[in-house]
């Protein structure tokens, strides 16, 4: 049985500072009894817990401009994004120049209730990380005091949502259908639980990490870590398309977040449970590239196999990045001048429902025996839902794409994003209700 997410006014919502009469006072739990799971850290004792950290925002969407940067006259690591509010930060957020994506398995035979714990010790310490401060059992503080716009979202893979109630998994939290092209390896596929962690600065990342990993030590093991960057910031202006290792301008086509369209995709109705109201749905594919073999491609065939010009990501058949493509234009000698096996031509949908919403990151790896280059892309696609907008994208390249012949997917996952939390609570709260 579906049950509904209690209702809460995120319309006006108590201000930093102050307390909501209206609310009973929470007492602190030590987080001791948390991670020990004993009586007296059963469930009820874990509903009234609190977590006394600073900060509160109406949404969890990217942060001001001068926030993002800092106050004038600040170096950019004091920049901070708000952890609290009713939608998780790291996806409407303007992405970070870093971005690592951990996956945990649950030890077997965890209880639902510890499930409980691990995530109010997880909410608690990303809350206080995001905002420039240590965890509460951080022994190197200093290195949280430049958070550079960090941020932690969390998803939750089918294990976890089977242990604590798989009557509430969504219909589309399973693993993707087997594609041709796939050759997906375990070390980097499936998970229980993700953090993403995003900053700006690669030591902040790091330390985050450690400090979320060592809050999960007692209750989960580590099944993969992938590490990924952009440029630097500072090296382009706020808005550039990023470009991947081909060189390829990598996202043109993405929803404008806060736009109409960018609600619809991300945050719209899809075939999920109430508890993922304000979440999403996010599909992470790893993606290895041959730049040994794309090496040997010259320019105009660069351009034929993505569909777009490489200096400026243009479609073939106009000037500009963002002018729309015109499929029907032929070329010198009657062929479309954007070809039907283009990466564009076979990525872009007729279904104006098959939209997604993009957040990669490059990766840079150990090369195979024989190859100069190890690298590759961690394609992070966000959407309402999976089965609905991802996949009919996903087969089509899978049927037929210029791209898969330098291009292999070598691992692949599907997490729900539940809705972020308010100051007391805990992301994936209403999972539990």
């Amino acid at each position: 049985m579906t049950r509904e997410a209690p209702q809460e006014d995120h319309d006006n919502p108590p201000q930093p500072g102050t307390s909501d009469p209206a609310k009973p006072r929470r007492r602190g739990l030590a987080r001791r009894h948390l991670i020990l799971g004993g009586g007296a850290a059963g469930l009820g004792a874990l509903a009234g817990a609190a977590t006394l950290l600073p900060g509160r925002a109406s949404d969890g969407g990217a942060p001001p401009s001068d926030m993002a940067a800092g106050q004038a006259g600040e170096p950019h690591g004091t920049g901070t994004v708000p952890f609290f509010g009713a939608r998780q930060a790291g996806i409407d957020t303007d992405a970070q120049a870093h971005g690592n994506f951990v996956a945990l398995e649950l030890r077997p035979e965890l209880p639902r209730e510890r499930v409980g714990a691990l995530l109010r010790l997880l909410t608690d310490d990303a809350a206080r990380l995001t905002q420039g401060l240590g965890a509460l059992a951080d022994t190197e503080a200093e290195l949280a005091a430049s958070p550079a716009r960090l941020t932690v979202t969390f998803g939750f893979g089918p294990g976890l949502v089977d242990l604590v109630d798989p009557a509430q998994r969504p219909p589309w939290l399973m693993p993707l259908p087997a594609f041709g092209i796939d050759r997906l390896r375990p070390e980097f596929s499936g998970g229980d639980l993700l953090l993403q962690i995003c900053s700006d600065d690669p030591l902040t990342v790091a330390h985050a990490q450690r400090m979320l990993l060592k809050d999960a030590r007692s209750f989960a093991t580590v099944k993969w870590v992938q590490q990924g960057f952009r440029r630097a910031y500072g090296t382009e202006r706020p808005g550039t398309t990023m470009r991947n290792l081909f060189g390829q301008v990598d996202g043109t086509s993405n929803p404008v977040p806060s736009s109409e369209g960018h609600e619809e995709v991300v945050w719209g109705a899809g075939s999920h449970p109430a508890w993922v109201e304000n979440g999403t749905s996010l599909v992470i594919r790893r993606i290895e590239m041959n730049l040994d073999t794309w090496d040997e491609l010259d320019r105009s065939g660069r351009d034929a196999s993505v569909g777009r010009r490489m200096d400026n990501g243009a479609p073939l058949t106009g000037t500009d990045e963002f002018d729309e493509p015109d499929f029907q234009v032929l070329n010198t000698v009657g062929f479309p001048a954007i070809e039907d096996f283009s990466h564009m031509r076979r990525a872009r949908p007729e279904d104006p429902s098959q939209r997604i919403f993009r957040r990669a990151y490059n990766y840079d790896g150990a090369p195979a025996a024989g190859q100069i280059s190890g690298s590759g892309l961690i394609f992070a696609s966000y959407q309402s839902d999976v089965a609905r907008q991802f996949t009919p994208i996903q087969q089509r390249l899978d049927e037929l794409d210029m791209l898969n012949q330098w291009t292999v997917p070598i691992g692949s996952a599907v997490f729900a994003i539940p809705p972020g939390c308010e100051e007391g609570g805990f992301i994936g709260e209403h999972l539990f209700a």
